[in-house]
């Protein structure tokens, strides 16, 4: 890693605070652009759904100013302006992910508490899909004491959720047990509950949408996508610093 030279091409503060990290591990941090950068490190992810970066500038005029042979860092960078480039994505990488999962369950406390007045410890909870995050999710809020059911379709995670003391649902949600939670939790990345369906929750039940694409229809559902940059951007930088090393590293060694 010694002729490595990194532009950060991010606009968060968890972009700062992994160049920050990068710089105390010994690596350089370029200030400007130039023909001697190795290293571009977006954003993650770094790309907005209409193809520009996600400080809201096209791409074009960034790479124009880059050598054609430089290692793309980021999230989201299955773009066609980088099908001519090398790449690497934090979004592919499972270490990455888990930890990021972990760091998305504590920042949905941070949702949920300043709009909740009741408590958690016995609240009902309807939580939707058990990947990553609903993994990490349910046992965080299960070790408050909340009365956290899971609705998960693959019957062998349901068996799961049962030896580990959670409720269990199907994704088939009726009317009568959609009304019994204080608070509702999407995870799963398509469509989970139509705007008819979320009419039978109650009338003060939190409806948060995790996913990157929306799961839950309806009135008063909190958008909460992108949680580690907002409210652990010192964490997620952490996270993203650390996990491009140890590609690094691991690189050097191939």
């Amino acid at each position: 890693m010694d002729d490595c030279l990194i532009y950060s091409g991010g606009s968060t503060p968890a972009a700062e605070y992994a160049c920050s990290i990068l710089r105390q591990s010994g690596l350089e941090i370029s200030t400007h652009l130039s023909r001697q950068v190795t290293h571009l490190l977006l954003d993650v992810p770094g790309f907005r759904d209409d193809g520009f970066l996600r400080s809201g500038e096209p791409p074009e005029p960034l790479l124009s100013t880059l050598p054609t042979d430089i290692t793309i860092c980021g999230g989201k960078l299955d773009q066609p302006c980088l099908q001519t480039y090398r790449t690497w994505d934090f979004l592919k990488d499972e270490t990455y992910l888990a930890q990021n999962a972990y760091i998305t369950a504590e920042c949905v406390l941070d949702v949920i508490l300043p709009r909740f007045s009741g408590l958690l410890c016995g609240c009902p909870i309807l939580l939707i899909g058990w990947g990553r995050i609903g993994k990490c999710l349910s046992r965080m809020l299960q070790s408050i004491g909340a009365e956290v059911t899971v609705a998960a379709r693959n019957p062998k995670d349901r068996a799961m959720l049962r030896a580990l003391g959670f409720g269990i649902a199907g994704t088939d949600l009726s009317p009568s047990a959609l009304s019994g939670f204080r608070i509702l939790i999407n995870t799963v990345p398509s469509p989970i509950l139509s705007r008819e369906q979320t009419t039978f929750c109650r009338e003060d039940c939190l409806l948060v949408e995790l996913a990157s694409q929306p799961g839950l229809a309806g009135d008063n559902i909190i958008s909460a996508r992108g949680l580690p940059g907002i409210h652990r951007p010192e964490a997620s930088g952490e996270l993203i610093a650390r996990t491009l090393l140890d590609h690094m590293n691991k690189e050097e060694l191939s």
